[in-house]
């Protein structure tokens, strides 16, 4: 004899969300006053040495390995973000208006003629560069 009861129910298989609701659920809120930002670290001149930690507003958000990235929702605003590979450190200042959706690429650089150093005992000079992404083009 089958259970009709609501917990029966419930187990029951739930269709799949579709492509217009998950590209709902994932999209910045223009109402809630906040964008997104992802920092990215994956260009392929990065000497794929040290880790970068990353300071937004003066609070540590995250520390990147080569390949890896970070996203998370920000207030709409003026921010400071601050990428330090333990040896030196760039700030970059920017405004952020809700709905944005930001992409930042982190790069550590050898410092110029030192990727034998680097290469060799493993470390060596590096700097770090910072660059905004434009959003896409709307399409049209």
């Amino acid at each position: 004899m089958s259970d009709p009861s609501p917990a029966a129910s419930a187990a029951a298989p739930t269709p799949a969300p579709t492509t217009a609701s998950t590209t709902a659920s994932t999209a910045v809120s223009d109402a809630s006053g906040t964008a997104r930002l992802t920092i990215h670290r994956s260009a392929p001149e990065d000497a794929r040495q040290r880790q970068v930690i990353l300071s937004l507003d003066g609070q540590q958000i995250a520390t990147l390995l080569y390949g890896q990235q970070t996203t998370r929702q920000i207030p709409a605003g003026h921010h400071r973000l601050r990428a330090n590979n333990t040896l030196v450190w760039k700030t970059i200042e920017f405004d952020a208006a809700p709905g944005d959706d930001l992409h930042i690429n982190i790069v550590n650089r050898a410092a110029p003629g030192m990727l034998a150093l680097v290469a060799l005992f493993g470390a060596g000079p590096m700097y770090v560069t910072i660059e905004m992404v434009k959003d896409a083009p709307a399409s049209t």
